[in-house]
């Protein structure tokens, strides 16, 4: 069995989700996401269940079971796995933020813990993981419309995340936002490739996002799916033909989900203060 702690937003629980899914494909284990963290978060829910994944909920038990166990047999069993290879461990910590191959070598049972923010972890499994990361539901009739008009253009989905990385001084430092400059150059050099190009945009700020970002080219800005739909959003990004994403998990995500074969994706060079080269895919283009 493996059990993956899930936090975050969307985009962080799907990196979470398709790492340990790896784990448990290539070890013949069963999936149990750990989704404790979310009883006490005002700002986060658990979002994969509008998606196709093939994996359960775990409970006290479980959670226990693949850390080692209860009790003090299962301190001594965790102490004894910290003098073990960090692969062979039982409760496995993210050590940093870049691509750490100790995890493709991990077997069951195991729980995991941390972010696994690069498609090095899951790769492999890219095919099953674009099946899995399908919505359950019907899209609404508006999201249905707003797809076709992506369909029958050059579409280019454009992302800006501000939230809490804009409000929250912490935050702001560590991560920070895509000035407007990043996006119009982004949008210029697709322009230059990709005839009569159609942006849609999306936001956590869309009144920011009008007020600050002057575009010439035609536009919608994508604003009726709210904070609950936010599934819905990435669906509809991921249609887009072409992607201008923010140093955002979520429009990470909208962009690697696109199946459009001469897509374009363009990235800000400076995603945060970490490491940036093992969350990047090789295909795209930085800014």
């Amino acid at each position: 069995m493996v059990v993956v702690k899930l936090m975050g937003g969307l985009g962080n629980q799907l990196f979470q989700y398709a790492a340990a899914r790896r784990v448990a494909l290539v070890n013949n284990a069963s999936l149990k996401l750990d989704i404790s963290k979310f009883k006490n978060d005002k700002l986060r829910t658990y979002r994969l269940k509008h998606f196709n994944i093939k994996a359960e909920i775990a409970d006290l038990a479980d959670i226990m079971q693949a850390k080692g166990g209860a009790g003090i047999s299962g301190q001594i069993n965790r102490r004894l796995a910290k003098l073990k290879p960090y692969h062979r461990r039982l409760w496995i910590k993210e050590r940093h933020l870049h691509f750490d191959p100790n995890i493709l070598k991990l077997s069951s049972p195991v729980y995991l813990e941390g972010y696994w923010m690069s498609e090095k972890y899951f790769k492999d499994i890219e095919d099953t993981l674009r099946q899995e990361f399908t919505v359950k539901s019907k899209p609404s009739l508006i999201n249905e419309q707003m797809a076709q008009d992506i369909h029958r253009t050059n579409s280019v989905s454009l992302h800006i995340r501000r939230g809490d990385k804009a409000s929250n001084p912490v935050t702001s430092q560590l991560h920070g936002v895509c000035p407007p400059e990043y996006y119009q150059a982004a949008v210029e050099k697709i322009a230059g490739i990709v005839e009569n190009p159609y942006l849609f945009i999306f936001s956590d700020d869309p009144r920011w996002t009008q007020e600050n970002l002057r575009l010439e080219y035609q536009t919608t800005y994508v604003t009726h799916n709210g904070a609950d739909q936010d599934f819905e959003d990435l669906c509809l990004m991921s249609q887009c033909k072409h992607h201008i994403v923010a140093n955002s998990t979520f429009s990470w995500w909208g962009a690697w989900l696109g199946a459009y074969p001469q897509k374009i994706v363009i990235a800000p060079r400076q995603w945060s203060q970490y490491k940036n080269k093992d969350r990047i895919p090789e295909t795209w283009d930085l800014l």
